[in-house]
């Protein structure tokens, strides 16, 4: 997943930060309000990890911005206020769920899940087909002609993007930025090295290979002719 997370205090956001890449989530951070709006309204998010106590634009004037623009990307507010009425606060501006601090780092990651579960389950968009290869986003499993096939969080978020533009070209600027959130480098052989897992778990033993490389380019997968 791409995730946002917008968290002023240094020492937290580095520590969700990483957490979330260790994971194998692409994550951008903003680091007060208004980068944080600039972000979540310009770009295409899975879900926003939002602190409430922001300098320049607090949190909650955030989400009622993205509210009434009808941005319905999910958001988790994080917050030292712990009474029930902030809560109701949250929930009410818009916020799809409410995590105090201190938190325990895997209960951040489990409430993103279940988050980004029910909006996928919103939007109707829970398996992506590719030929006779099959990805359930909610499962987060893959099977091609009906075999399971084993991923690692990386690969599986690698192989999403690339289902997502099944048939086009993807370069790798755009896989660095999708899965790795990298903005710069793009020679870096990291790609290389995923996408020939990759191609080993989807298309070795089969007879008709999906995932291609356009010399020059970029990567492409499609359905075998």
């Amino acid at each position: 997943m791409k995730l946002l997370v917008v968290e002023d205090d240094r020492d937290a956001a580095a520590f969700i930060v990483k957490g979330l890449r260790e994971n194998g989530h692409a994550v951008d951070l903003a680091e007060d309000g208004r980068q944080g709006l600039f972000l979540a309204t310009s770009e295409r998010f899975d879900a926003i990890i939002l602190d409430r106590m922001l300098p320049g634009i607090d949190g909650l004037t955030i989400l009622s911005a993205l509210r009434a623009s009808e941005n319905t990307t999910p958001v988790l507010i994080l917050s030292a206020l712990d009474g029930v009425d902030d809560r109701v606060r949250g929930l009410k501006a818009g916020g799809d769920d409410y995590l105090t601090k201190p938190f325990a780092f895997s209960e951040l990651l489990a409430r993103i899940e279940a988050m980004t579960r029910r909006g996928a389950s919103r939007v109707g968009e829970t398996h992506l087909r590719v030929g006779d290869l099959e990805i359930d986003l909610l499962a987060r499993m893959v099977t091609r002609a009906g075999r399971p096939i084993e991923l690692l969080p990386r690969e599986f978020r690698l192989l999403e993007v690339l289902a997502r533009h099944s048939g086009q070209v993807v370069t790798r600027t755009m896989l660095l930025e999708k899965v790795w959130d990298y903005h710069f480098d793009p020679q870096t052989n990291v790609i290389d090295v995923h996408i020939s897992r990759l191609r080993q778990k989807i298309d070795k033993d089969f007879a008709t290979p999906m995932l291609h490389t356009i010399r020059g380019a970029g990567y492409c997968l499609k359905p075998g002719a």
